[in-house]
């Protein structure tokens, strides 16, 4: 009768658990809302969320929220109370930021700070936002706020390879892993788009452009998918603390996982099938599972290569794969099962006699007792390929040396008893017996050693034991003392035997971690892709002591080595075409495997998060030896991890490519700057200033030119812009501003005082747009360097003249303008 289950905390998760809540007493709950693109209402929710809180008699504030001038989001701010903002100076203009000293200080219960990934201004305390909002939780303040899936610092590369677009501001995983809850705020593309298209994501131009780029149609899907998936594994993650806070060991039934347990028997292959298609009918995802024991470890290397090729296989039909190592099958995929919440397991039946059933036990049956209340499927284990394996001539080798060393231990026992044996009592003569039996397990294996434990008794008997030189016995005692020697024979060999095989495992996994430890590190410390392949290569030759290649798609999609030296590898068109076919299927092939098996290198795959990005060729040799297939599992680690890796370079390098272009872009925009000016200033925008006017009467007769609906309003923001550090670009020339809201656009005027010699450039934008701001004040500034330009403009005759010298005419640097 098995022992129940023990429903005791894991003492270690307990520990974390406990200190964790220690952590977090005292400090401010975080509600995340979360979205897959801007405009999905993620402030929407927000804010309707904090008004509920407010009607539940808690105090709110609305430390900052971004309205981006919706009228129904502007409408849930009204009644809440609002953080004035702390304005920063930066580059002569006014940036209105969230006031983290205000916050502290007003202490409220619950803030709202919308925007988690924005980066602050200089000369705040912190450089991003989320700083802030951690300082707020630490001091005990609760706090609501908002972040896209792109803003996401782990999925940020993925977003940004879906999308084209770099994303700078990103918040951290460890920060939003501490995060109390998180809500999803989810809307369907369509929906998306028509309010988009209706303006209210954004407006004018720059509604058009988002659509022509962030926000097509695929993109779109992509990210959804992304936020979705994200959120739902978070959900999962607080599913799996819950239980474990709790000490759950019962699968929830939350939803269908299979676990196929794999090895390497000739009928493993089709219960692989088996749960793949009971998997593919309840739509379910599946784990195969193979459990490598010592036993496994020091047992037939064909075995291995069989259990590797039935992972492949499951892989393949969409499986995830996993190799576990342990001593007892069972225990590990049991612990497997519930800590991915499986329901159901898939095992094949026993092919083993009954006899050896009872004899060494059974990991159907020992599963069947203890999955509790996980379902157990049991394939059949009959048909032409459950025939056990028949043992290949090295093994029977191996058997005969085994047992050739248990003799030859024995006989060498015997040797150093014989002239020991008048002066030492007998008992001690077994010790020698059994120092020979523990040399024989450790040095070579448990089959030599229960051999030799064996022979060891026999030859006791046999020259030490009266009457000696027969296996009789005078004195019946003598059988006790047999049967002991025996069973600790057999106890030290069991023990020993086991011990080396742990420490071949042990031994085999530090291999495996140092190997691929140094492989990750070699590539981190390259600074792009062609040396980080070379170095990868490098690696690779010196640990499997064969030749590499690693092919990458060149110009016009060929496969091209990137790394390795093609003449020690015997590069051929047949090997090209082989790694080709291996690029094109993303699957394993050519020596050593049933694809493609007459090529004289072993070709994996490369694959990175989304797609093949190259080949990994290992040459085999002509005679196709099993040491690539022995260590094949560790070559397709070293094959995802380059192509990982690859692929991250390779965006690195294609978004710092896109940077460049757009810096050279931006150089090109500002050399146009001369043909722009103009455009923001249409003749109506233009005025001559009258003399003896005040500076506060200059910025109201241009401020009376933009057409506002509310000209007070508008004044007053110059003003206190003006007041707090006005803004010159230069000797006479002057650019008062600010950004207010209702704006969709910038817009703006300009005054010339002749009499003074001075030029006045009154501008206003967006409130939600401060890189529109920035970019008109610099589009000024950039044409206002050219030398004469600002006295050519002080001497127009007329408005006329003067927005043609606005517009610049196609003048060159240094030419008079028109």
């Amino acid at each position: 009768m098995s022992a129940p289950p023990d429903r005791r905390p894991d003492p270690d998760q307990l520990l974390k658990h406990v200190q964790a809540e220690e952590a977090s007493l005292g400090r401010g709950r975080l509600k995340l809302f979360f979205g897959a693109s801007p405009g999905v209402g993620k402030t929407y929710a927000m804010l309707e969320a904090a008004r509920q809180r407010r009607r539940e008699g808690r105090e709110v504030v609305a430390g900052l929220v971004e309205t981006h001038g919706r009228v129904d989001t502007e409408a849930l701010v009204e009644g809440l109370e609002i953080l004035p903002r702390k304005e920063i100076l930066y580059k002569g203009v006014v940036l209105r930021e969230f006031d983290l000293d205000a916050a502290l200080k007003r202490r409220p219960r619950l803030i709202l700070v919308d925007e988690l990934a924005h980066t602050n201004a200089e000369g705040l305390r912190h450089a991003k936002r989320w700083q802030d909002v951690e300082e707020l939780l630490d001091a005990g303040i609760d706090v609501y706020t908002t972040l896209n899936v792109q803003h996401w610092e782990s999925l940020n590369d993925v977003v940004a390879q879906i999308t084209g677009v770099s994303i700078r501001e990103t918040v951290p995983d460890n920060f939003l892993d501490r995060a109390d809850e998180i809500e999803l705020v989810d809307l369907a593309p369509e929906d998306l788009l028509k309010r988009l298209r209706e303006g209210k994501v954004y407006r004018g131009e720059v509604a058009g452009r988002a659509a022509e780029n962030f926000f097509r149609p695929g993109n779109l899907i992509a990210l959804r998918e992304l936020a979705l998936r994200h959120a739902a594994e978070r959900v999962d993650a607080q599913m799996r603390a819950f239980k474990e806070r709790h000490a759950i060991g019962e699968a929830w039934a939350v939803g269908e996982r299979l676990l196929v347990g794999v090895t390497g028997s000739p009928m493993s292959a089709r219960l692989v099938r088996a749960a793949g298609r009971l998997a593919a009918r309840l739509r379910t995802p599946w784990i195969a599972a193979h459990v490598e024991t010592p036993d496994l470890l020091a047992g037939p290397a064909a075995d291995r290569d069989a259990a590797a090729e039935n992972l492949r296989l499951a892989q393949g039909l969409g499986a995830e794969t996993l190799v576990l190592t342990g001593e007892d099958v069972t225990e590990e995929l049991l612990a497997l099962a519930r800590k991915r919440h499986v329901t159901r397991i898939v095992l094949g039946q026993p092919a083993r006699p009954r006899w050896r059933e009872r004899l060494f036990g059974s990991v159907v049956n020992d599963v069947a007792r203890r999955c509790g209340d996980i379902d157990l499927h049991i394939v059949s284990g009959t048909g032409p390929d459950a025939r056990p394996r028949r043992r290949s001539p090295a093994e029977g080798r191996r058997g005969a040396a085994g047992f050739l060393w248990g003799t030859a231990v024995a006989g060498l026992a015997s040797l150093v008893c014989w002239p020991l044996a008048g002066s030492l009592d007998r008992v001690n003569l077994i010790m020698v017996y059994l120092v020979g039996i523990v040399v024989a397990a450790y040095r070579f294996g448990r089959r030599a050693s229960a051999w030799a434990s064996v022979l060891s008794v026999l030859c006791f008997d046999f020259f030490f034991v009266p009457p000696t030189f027969t296996f009789a016995i005078a004195d019946s005692q003598y059988v006790l003392t047999f049967a002991a020697m025996l069973g600790v024979g057999l106890l030290i060999s069991t023990i020993m035997g086991r011990l080396r095989l742990q420490t071949l495992s042990l031994r085999r996994r530090q291999e495996r971690l140092r190997a691929l430890y140094k492989l990750s590190r070699d590539m981190s410390e390259t600074p792009d892709t062609a040396s980080m392949l070379k170095s990868a290569a490098a690696q690779l030759r010196e640990y499997y002591g064969r030749p590499v290649l690693l092919l990458t798609g060149g110009a016009g999609g060929q496969l091209e080595v990137a790394a390795g030296d093609p003449g020690e590898f015997e590069w051929s068109e047949n090997e090209r075409s082989v790694a080709r076919w291996v690029f094109d299927k993303s699957q394993l092939a050519g020596a050593g495997t049933d694809t493609l098996a007459g090529a004289r290198g072993l070709y994996l795959p490369l694959t990175g998060r989304r797609n093949t990005v190259g080949v990994l060729g290992l040459s085999v040799g002509p005679e196709g030896d099993s040491a690539s297939t022995d260590a094949l599992e560790l070559l397709e680690t070293f094959a995802s991890e380059i192509g990982s890796a690859l692929e991250s370079t390779r965006l690195s390098e294609a978004i710092g490519r896109e940077e460049v272009r757009a810096e050279g872009q931006a150089i090109e925009r500002a050399a146009a700057a001369g043909n722009r000016l103009a455009d923001f200033l249409p003749p109506d925008r233009l005025v001559f200033l009258e003399e003896g006017l005040t500076n506060e009467q200059r910025i109201r007769t241009l401020l009376a030119r933009l057409d506002l609906e509310n000209p007070n309003r508008a004044f007053h923001a110059v003003m206190e812009r003006e007041r707090a550090a006005p803004t010159v670009l230069g000797p006479g020339i002057r650019a008062p501003h600010a950004r207010i809201t209702g704006l969709d656009k910038i817009r703006a005027a300009m005054g010339v005082s002749r009499s003074a010699g001075e030029i006045w450039i009154v501008f206003l934008g967006p409130e939600d747009r401060p890189r529109d701001h920035l970019g008109f004040l610099s589009l000024v500034a950039s044409f206002f360097q050219e030398p004469g330009r600002k006295e050519a403009v002080v001497a127009s005759e007329s408005l006329e003249i003067l927005h043609r010298r606005l517009s610049g005419g196609g003048a060159a640097p240094g030419v008079p303008l028109v």
